[in-house]
């Protein structure tokens, strides 16, 4: 009976010792692990903005984004809820402008990295998204010719602008618009995260540095395991920057409930498509920088189709410790309340006609724990808020 008792101490306790162990990642693994980098990605301008890249519009940007002038009220900015502090997010669960608005702010961390932008990517630009936002009456309700107005009469605005194009003053109002939007674009490109401790580790693996890739966590290790493997996070969340850039069902309500008003539908990615090829500030449209016209190709070519009812975009994962809560709506608090979505996933909720790509993942605590500390090796503080202000002074000093 003694032999027998200490024999089972004995599995209890290697299998616990098994349990802390680093995984052995196959070649398969390694190579859908080195896929998500390297980082960062070489910086591309964007061919459809002519200001993209240029010192002088960042300043430009970068002073506006600040700007509460822009809106009808003058009381909000840009800045208003994509906060420094928060991952350029905000840390409310529906952003609020001039009214309280149906969706979660997304942080700009990388957001020159995307194809579509907004949670149903209503807009297939950067600049375009910038101009969104000023014109929405439930957001900050500004005009084309207030705009305008702004950048012509205010003189180290109009200073600024000049500096970014030579020729801003000779524009229209429409044309003064989407150069403000521009620069704010210039500006954003700018918001890019930092390197982390998953990167190091990834650049271990494809160097074989065993002694860098030891200073890993063990538990950080086992939590990737579960992302590109048993989890499926990597069909979704792709590549450098952990994010395929489209759009999908993840079994979240897409109805709206605000206290005493009606019921109302979020139709995500199927009203998206609808606005983008309304939009007149669209790659189609004159405002395109793009001789060639190759940026506009995925507009060009997009369908609305009836399973894009409630899908949304996935979003990139870097730097998400700092952008809670969650989510298109903001109903997670926190990242374990996310892995929690996915692992009791109601596949009821889920499109009969979308992808069959989401299973519950039925994880226990250990493996909820080894997520949670993958994804937390995926944030490190970032320099950009102070980047942000040494632009902004920068911008003073150049049109006293």
């Amino acid at each position: 009976m003694k032999r027998f008792v200490a024999g089972c101490l004995l599995l209890i306790l290697c299998g616990t010792a098994q349990a802390s162990e680093a995984p052995v990642f196959d070649a398969d693994q390694t190579d859908r692990i080195l896929s998500h980098g390297p980082w960062p990605p070489a910086v591309a301008p964007d061919r459809s903005n002519r200001l993209s890249g240029r010192p002088e519009a960042i300043r430009l940007g970068a002073v506006l984004f600040g700007e509460t002038r822009l809106s009808a009220n003058g009381a909000i900015s840009c800045q208003s809820c994509h906060q420094p502090q928060h991952g350029w997010s905000e840390a409310k669960a529906r952003s609020e402008g001039l009214h309280r608005l149906d969706r979660n702010t997304p942080g700009l961390l990388n957001a020159w990295l995307q194809r579509w932008f907004g949670w149903d990517g209503a807009n297939d630009s950067l600049w375009a998204a910038a101009i969104r936002p000023i014109l929405a009456e439930t957001e900050m309700g500004g005009s084309v010719a207030a705009t305008a107005r702004l950048l012509r009469e205010d003189r180290p605005l109009a200073c600024l602008a000049r500096q970014a194009d030579p020729a801003a003053m000779m524009l229209d109002d429409e044309g003064l618009l989407v150069l403000a939007a521009k620069a704010l674009a210039a500006f954003q490109e700018t918001l890019a995260s930092p390197r982390t401790p998953f990167d190091d580790y990834r650049d271990a693996l494809a160097a074989n540095n065993r002694a860098a890739m030891a200073r890993y966590p063990a538990r950080a290790q086992r939590g990737l395991a579960l992302f590109i493997g048993r989890g499926q996070c990597a069909t979704c969340h792709t590549g450098a920057n952990f994010s395929n850039g489209e759009f999908h069902d993840t079994g979240l309500p897409f109805f709206v409930r605000d206290p005493g008003q009606p019921r109302r539908v979020d139709p995500g990615r199927h009203g998206g498509i609808a606005q983008v090829l309304a939009s007149p500030f669209n790659l189609l449209g004159r405002h395109n920088d793009d001789p060639a016209g190759s940026a506009a190709i995925p507009v060009r070519h997009v369908v609305q189709l009836h399973r894009n009812w409630g899908e949304f975009k996935v979003p990139s994962l870097r730097s998400l410790m700092a952008t809670a809560p969650y989510m298109h709506d903001g109903s997670k608090a926190t990242l374990r309340d996310v892995i929690g979505h996915y692992s009791d996933l109601d596949e009821d909720r889920l499109h009969a006609d979308g992808e069959a790509i989401l299973k519950p993942l039925r994880l226990s605590d250990a493996e909820t724990g080894d997520l949670l500390e993958f994804l937390e090796s995926l944030s490190v503080p970032d320099d950009t808020a102070q980047r942000y202000e040494a632009l902004r002074r920068e911008a003073a000093s150049a049109c006293r």
